[in-house]
């Protein structure tokens, strides 16, 4: 898919106005990508949160358009807009941009927008995605962030999409022994996995109901400590 930069079409502001905006003293992509919003005790947490949201609701879709054109910090930026605000119009350029895989850190966010969406459509393109990088033992890409919104899925669909991926021996199970450190790692697990996807979808719920109250406290403190990063992305 090729690259455009947003003032190449008028929208050149947008970078500034929702990518690298900072809530936090941070750019909103680096927040995004760290998962530091996530931390009970990040002092900034309620007024990125409420930002997020705000700039969810009131982006364009030519805005987001404009970023999902660009490199991984804007594509990032729009992806976790687009799942805030569940625009499931979006749901084929999401499948399209994390089938293509291009650009390093932006695939998670994918997973978190399809997650967010909810549906059996959101699931097939997340098992689509795993039945062609899972036999690519060699590509550290987003395999983990797409199983985690699998099992999410599966949970509250009633489906089982993600079976024949975690059966013993199978596709994820040799994608990750490939690697010696991850072998018998926790937060390589399934379980772990969900988690993770369940933690961020449980965030943007606490926050975008019509008034928005702090996600449970108790939930978040437990599923933050169980939850660390294990796969450095590598840029492609």
């Amino acid at each position: 898919m090729p690259f455009q930069h947003p003032e190449e079409i008028g929208y050149g502001y947008v970078i500034e106005r929702y990518a690298a905006r900072k809530d936090s003293g941070h750019a909103r992509y680096l927040v995004l990508k760290s998962g530091r919003f996530l931390r009970p005790e990040w002092p900034h947490g309620e007024r990125f949160a409420h930002h997020l949201v705000d700039d969810a609701t009131t982006i364009t879709d030519a805005e987001l358009e404009a970023l999902l054109g660009y490199e991984w910090r804007s594509r990032l930026t729009a992806a976790w807009l687009i799942g805030v605000d569940r625009r499931e119009r979006f749901r084929e350029r999401i499948g399209d941009l994390l089938l293509a895989s291009e650009v390093c850190f932006s695939g998670s966010a994918y997973c978190f927008a399809l997650a967010r969406f909810g549906t059996h459509a959101d699931a097939e393109i997340l098992s689509a995605y795993l039945d062609h990088y899972l036999p690519r033992t060699d590509l550290r890409y987003d395999q983990p962030a797409a199983l985690g919104a699998l099992l999410r899925l599966d949970a509250h669909l009633g489906t089982h999409h993600a079976e024949r991926f975690t059966q013993p021996d199978g596709l994820w199970d040799q994608w990750v022994n490939a690697l010696a450190h991850l072998r018998g790692y926790p937060a390589s697990t399934p379980v772990e996995l969900r988690r993770s996807t369940d933690l961020r979808c449980e965030f943007a719920n606490g926050w975008s109901r019509p008034s928005p109250q702090p996600p449970d406290r108790g939930y978040v403190e437990s599923a933050y400590a169980m939850y660390r990063p294990h796969v450095r992305h590598m840029k492609r």
